[in-house]
């Protein structure tokens, strides 16, 4: 399996005005490239006011534009939903809150384990690093599961 990390930095609000003018940001085109030409995608959420952050789901609407091409991108992809937050509950609202998003894209949400990871800031090393070894032999476990979830579905060998 190959992990690729990607980032949504460079992704505009969404303006269909902009759209219609200029078509898809640039930013936007390769990531959704990424995306489709993986076999499985990730997503590692934050959580907001207890739910989705705005900027992240601004990505994800860039995306699926235009709505034909939508299924290329996330039609029967498996995803998994995982993330870290500084508050105790760590992003269980959020992950909660990505579902019906998903589901309106046809994402094969993965059914296994979720992974929240509460006060996240205490688990960092001074660079910055998950230093936590529960928190890394849990992390570990999740990212594997998943991939064996992809490579049943697909014979999959790369996921974003």
């Amino acid at each position: 399996m190959e992990l690729i990390a990607a980032t949504i930095h460079g992704i505009p609000l969404y303006d269909g005005d902009l759209e219609a003018e200029q078509n898809l940001p640039e930013a936007v085109v390769a990531l959704k490239d990424l995306i489709a030409g993986c076999d499985g995608l990730m997503l590692f959420t934050p959580e907001y006011n207890n739910s989705i952050p705005g900027p992240f789901k601004n990505a994800i609407d860039w995306l699926s534009r235009p709505n034909s091409d939508a299924p290329r991108v996330f039609g029967g992809k498996p995803v998994a939903i995982c993330g870290a937050s500084p508050g105790g509950f760590g992003t269980l609202l959020a992950q909660t809150a990505w579902l019906p998003v998903l589901r309106t894209l046809q994402c094969d949400v993965w059914p296994g384990a979720r992974l929240t990871v509460a006060r996240a800031n205490t688990l960092m090393d001074e660079q910055g690093r998950l230093a936590d070894e529960a928190t890394r032999t849990r992390l570990a476990q999740f990212v594997a599961g998943f991939a064996a979830y992809v490579q049943a579905r697909s014979g999959a060998s790369r996921s974003a």
